[in-house]
Formats: structure tokens, sequence, C-alpha cells
């Protein structure tokens, strides 16, 4: 029994240490753009993202990973693919769902790019008002 307790207290699942860095995206609930804006600041400040998904959102999760790749901005660490049992079915019946989460890192130029896209952002904004 001692040992089981002691495995227990092991165990590191508080809210601080679990998974900051992860976004659960959705193709319904926000904008494609509102989620890559996300990653972007997660890996600024963790320096990784990971981005997971069920369903038919895994194409937004997909597209999101190549529109990061594809600036330069990340690169991919680690893809798992699974299937999740959920009682989606009026009967209760369960459902299986696909699921992705793919681990996102940042390239070595990734802050260089960031601060010339926030220059280009800062002269645009200063044209418009001036």
């Amino acid at each position: 029994m001692e040992e089981i307790i002691q495995g227990v207290n092991s165990i590191n699942l508080t809210a601080d240490s679990y998974k900051k860095n992860r976004i659960q995206v959705s193709n319904t609930k926000k904008p494609l753009f509102f989620y890559v804006n996300l990653a972007k600041r997660y890996m600024q400040q963790h320096n990784e993202v990971e981005l997971s998904a069920l369903g038919m959102a895994i194409a937004t999760v997909v597209t999101i990973a190549e529109i990061l790749k594809n600036n330069g901005l990340a690169v991919e660490k680690k893809i798992m693919t699974s299937t999740v049992d959920m009682k989606e079915d009026v009967r209760g019946r369960p459902v299986q769902k696909a699921k992705i989460e793919i681990l996102l890192g940042k390239t070595e130029n990734f802050d260089e790019l960031m601060a010339a896209s926030a220059e280009e952002r800062d002269v645009v904004d200063g044209e418009v008002q001036g």
C-alpha cells in the first residue's frame, strides 16, 4: 500500500505543469489565423507548441502547421495520431473519432522573422495614420 501511495505522490499533474503550450483547435469556433497567431505567441513563450484536434478539425491543424512551416517559423518535432471513443450518438453508443497532435518547435531564425514582421506592421500602421 505504501508503494502505491508513494507512486501516486510522485506523479506531477498540477495544472501549472500540464501542457501550457497546447492548443485544442476547432474548425468552427475561431478563424484559422486566430490559431496561427496564438501558435506564434506560444512558440515565443515556450519555444514549442502542440496543436491538437479531433475529427473534422484535423485539416485545420495540418493547415496551421503548414502555414507556420512555409513561413519559416516552425519545424515539426513530432506527429501523433490516434482514435478516441466518444459518446456522440443519440442512443449513447460510443463513436470513434480520429485525433492528431502535432508538436512544432521554433526555427533558428524565428525571432528575426517575428521582429521583421513587427517592424513591417509598425511601418504600415505609421503610413496609414500619418
